[in-house]
């Protein structure tokens, strides 16, 4: 990139003999905020002459509601097929606007999974099609994952998955930068992942090698009726924690978040199949909200990172907060011990009563 941005001043110096007319960079950040390391120099180039010719930078935000609405209604226009109101409020629900979802929602929806225009494009569509493009891994959502390794992005996703609330010291620059490529944004002053489908990606590309060497099956957590025993579940993760957590988290690039993906991997490896997870965090949080949809089992697990006795006591409202937002059937808080002190102090498990809602603690 250097070397094309010297040609560029190069040729910008003699227009108009042999220079185009004008010239578009296109890429997800403005050309100024690019940190460009130079091998020759061992360093970062922040700027300079070689960013200076910039007229203009264009910003193609993420739509509102309204723009996708307009954007749908223009499919209907032209092809007299409907998409339901439900459908346009969950695929922004689910996009919060990103342009590329927003369309390969559509897309995917009208072009493969419903063909025939007499069929209305409805909300269980679409949320057949978000599953389907979450497992397909498409080149822009591969290309974004990939960004999980990079240097400057692992901080800040990590701690957002963890929920942390110890203030932090992320350089501006890593937070635009996270933020200009689409991997966050800032909500009611918090960072968070930008989306929910990207919610859903970001922990299935850090633990699917994880999950992939997990070897579990749900008719093990079954119960004689099919439900899901999701207290016989826990206790083979617990003793699962036990025997693995410290050679695994000590491997892991992600370390604050590492307790909670290697949950994920395991409850993900099991429901794989027979149901489906979905997930909620933001830095600052100090919770992860987990609810396993299994048949007609809506299950919340909340997961907490302290265990200091503040922190359960509002996990613990937290967590029946949110299976009474979500009409849970089953609500289970599980707190990780980070002090080094015995497996047989930190193990335990208890029930609890908090406002009217059964709540299992489990220790580990």
């Amino acid at each position: 990139m250097i070397s094309v941005l010297r040609q560029l001043r190069v040729g910008y110096s003699t227009r108009p003999k042999h220079f185009p007319e004008s010239i578009c960079l296109v890429g997800v950040r403005d050309v100024r905020d690019y940190r460009i390391r130079s091998d020759e120099n061992q360093q970062y180039l922040l700027g300079g002459s070689a960013f200076n010719i910039k007229a203009e930078s264009l910003l193609l935000p993420n739509f509102s509601k309204e723009e996708v609405r307009a954007l749908y209604a223009q499919h209907t226009d032209q092809t007299g097929q409907q998409i339901t109101n439900d459908a346009i409020e969950y695929a922004y629900e689910q996009t919060q606007g990103q342009p590329w979802l927003v369309n390969a929602l559509a897309y995917h929806a009208t072009s493969r999974l419903v063909t025939d225009r007499s069929q209305p494009i409805t909300k269980e569509i679409m949320m057949q099609v978000r599953d389907h493009l979450i497992l397909r891994r498409d080149t822009p959502i591969d290309g974004l994952a990939a960004r999980l390794d990079e240097e400057r992005v692992r901080p800040v996703i990590d701690a957002i998955i963890a929920g942390t609330t110890a203030p932090q010291s992320f350089p501006e620059d890593d937070i635009r930068y996270a933020i200009d490529v689409g991997l966050i944004v800032r909500r009611e002053g918090q960072l968070c992942i930008a989306n929910p489908i990207y919610q859903e990606i970001f922990p299935r590309e850090l633990i699917s090698s994880t999950q992939d060497t997990i070897t579990q099956k749900i008719i093990w957590y079954q119960n004689s009726d099919g439900s899901l025993n999701m207290h016989a579940l826990l206790e083979a993760f617990t003793q699962f924690y036990r025997e693995n957590s410290a050679i695994w988290l000590e491997k892991f690039a992600y370390k604050e978040s590492g307790p909670h993906l290697l949950m994920m991997a395991f409850l993900q490896r099991v429901i794989n199949g027979g149901g489906k997870i979905q997930r909620e965090y933001a830095l600052g949080t100090r919770r992860v909200d987990l609810l396993i949809i299994f048949k007609q089992q809506r299950i919340v697990v909340e997961l907490k990172m302290n265990h200091n006795p503040r922190y359960v006591e509002e996990g613990l409202h937290q967590t029946a907060q949110y299976m009474d937002t979500v009409a849970a059937t089953e609500g289970h808080l599980i707190v990780f011990d980070s002090v080094d002190r015995p497996w047989d102090e930190k193990i335990y498990h208890r029930e609890e009563q908090v406002a009217g809602k059964k709540v299992m603690i489990w220790g580990m």
